[in-house]
């Protein structure tokens, strides 16, 4: 069960980000986390960390009175990097499943709600999606990945500005159906 928390949470870019970052701080207040996903929406963000803590990866660690307001500080709940290797250890056909269904679905959902606020421009929107087949064996196929995610990296961490927007990119290698 906890997998599958774990999961749907490292699938979904956003909360991915919140957890990670929690993780590698060890604590995080709410207004660090806000400055972390300053492109989430701060109701998106509140959900998302509620969401966290009911499924029992963070937790409240304590809280900071700032005026009027209690500022929650949060910290992990379980073992992250124990938990992520139960995750890559078990091989079953299930969790790989899972984890496909999880990306995909968070693929989905991100696309989905902007969509609900956005129109897509006619022209000079970096937007696509595609299939190409290609022929590689498995280490060929890893090359190819570590490659594509060489080739990324510098882009990861560019600060927001106002023409450079968030982007995900998602790769995914399939097996071919078979006839």
């Amino acid at each position: 069960m906890m997998n599958e928390k774990l999961i749907e949470c490292l699938t979904n870019p956003q909360k991915s980000k919140l957890l990670r970052a929690i993780h590698e701080q060890e604590q995080a207040t709410t207004k660090e986390l806000a400055q972390i996903a300053a492109q989430l929406p701060q109701t998106t963000l509140y959900r998302y960390l509620k969401q966290m803590v009911t499924d029992g990866l963070i937790q409240v660690v304590k809280e900071n009175r700032i005026r009027n307001v209690n500022e929650k500080v949060y910290g992990m709940a379980i073992d992250f990097d124990a938990e992520l290797q139960k995750i890559a250890d078990d091989k079953s056909g299930a969790t790989f499943i899972a984890q496909f269904q999880n990306f995909t679905n968070g693929l989905l959902d991100e696309f989905e709600n902007y969509l609900t606020d956005h129109e897509i421009p006619t022209s000079g929107f970096a937007f696509g999606f595609g299939m190409l087949p290609i022929h590689v064996t498995n280490t060929e196929a890893w090359k190819l990945y570590k490659k594509i995610e060489e080739l990324l990296q510098p882009y990861h961490n560019n600060p927001l500005t106002d023409d450079r927007q968030l982007r995900n990119f998602a790769m995914i290698f399939t097996p071919p159906a078979i006839s």
